[in-house]
């Protein structure tokens, strides 16, 4: 593999303070009481991010949807399935949905069948620190800290110091 981009945690951070606003805008004052999730690993790691800068009060959750890929066979990957940590009551709440990179949309359609399992949110916002071209279903983010259009060739990792990478495989 070959680096072709590193953001440094400060411009990562720099992301996420405007995803937060964006956030902030989108719901007013209803912000306040959604409830956020983010999908592990690197959207848990944003959600935290996320969390602290709009100042939440409820702890947020964690969603592992190992479980509910559709994928892993195709993408080579062994599912090692994990419990989700969801400390809130979804049914009629407001839920922020967290990830590091939307890509083929197939993670986040796992984590709203997840959180389905959970009950009936009144509504589920996405917010991905990173949206790039290459949709495989019908699924956007609300919330976007940074829109890339790279090839397939490429892939972008999340680090766990919140530096990001993009990747020529």
């Amino acid at each position: 593999m070959t680096l072709l981009e590193k953001i440094n945690p400060a411009g990562v951070e720099n992301m996420i303070r405007q995803m937060a606003e964006s956030l902030k805008l989108q719901l007013g004052s209803d912000y306040q009481s959604a409830k956020m999730l983010g999908i592990k690993t690197g959207g848990v790691l944003v959600a935290k991010q996320l969390h602290e800068e709009l100042n939440l009060t409820e702890e947020a959750g964690e969603l592992n949807i190992s479980f509910y890929r559709d994928d892993f066979s195709r993408i080579g990957l062994h599912p090692q399935v994990g419990a989700s940590k969801t400390p809130f009551s979804v049914e009629d709440q407001t839920i922020i949905l967290v990830d590091d990179v939307l890509y083929s949309g197939r993670t986040i359609r796992a984590a709203m069948n997840e959180i389905f399992d959970y009950g009936r949110p009144e509504k589920i916002v996405l917010a991905t620190l990173i949206d790039r071209r290459g949709r495989e279903l019908p699924i956007s983010a609300d919330v976007v800290g940074r829109s890339m259009d790279l090839p397939d060739s490429h892939q972008v990792k999340l680090r766990g110091d919140m530096s990001l990478e993009i990747f020529q495989r």
